[in-house]
């Protein structure tokens, strides 16, 4: 192998590497990015129907999506029944967001856990302009739908 195509070896390699890189790091930007475009005042529906011995349920309640961050709660926060949604909503509306709450009626949870009890889990949603709809990820089959306010 003479010197210049070693030369070219190289920078091919360089120019490969750098673009793995900058792919990558594109990727990382995107993953973080925010958009005000659903921000405003949404109404929210969590329904989770009967399941694994477990009485269905549905709540309604409010959310706001404020610089791109959803937040939505029901109840009071740590007691029995509490319920709050939070996540970032990327410019393409799709979301993964995490529901955090603590048991209302026993009946109504899965293995029938006492009132308070902690529990979490995660909700993949599709934003548009005057709506979302989501489906939980582990546990109980749930599905959210949010409605945008006028």
């Amino acid at each position: 192998m003479n010197t210049t195509s070693a030369a070219r070896s190289v920078t091919r390699s360089l120019l490969g590497t750098l673009l793995c890189v900058l792919i990558a790091y594109s990727s990382e930007m995107r993953a973080g990015e925010k958009s005000k475009e659903f921000d405003g005042d949404w109404d929210t529906i969590l329904s989770c129907p009967n399941f694994d011995g477990a009485l269905g349920y549905s709540f309604e309640f409010p959310s706001l999506i404020k610089e791109g961050v959803l937040h939505g709660e029901k109840g009071v926060k740590g007691e029995p029944g509490w319920l709050q949604l939070d996540g970032a909503i990327p410019p393409d509306g799709r979301a993964n967001i995490y529901a955090n709450g603590r048991v209302g009626a026993s009946e109504a949870a899965v293995g029938h856990r006492p009132p308070g009890t902690q529990y979490g889990y995660h909700v993949e949603v599709e934003f548009t302009e005057t709506s979302g709809k989501g489906r939980r990820v582990e546990g109980r089959p749930c599905t959210v739908t949010f409605t945008r306010k006028p």
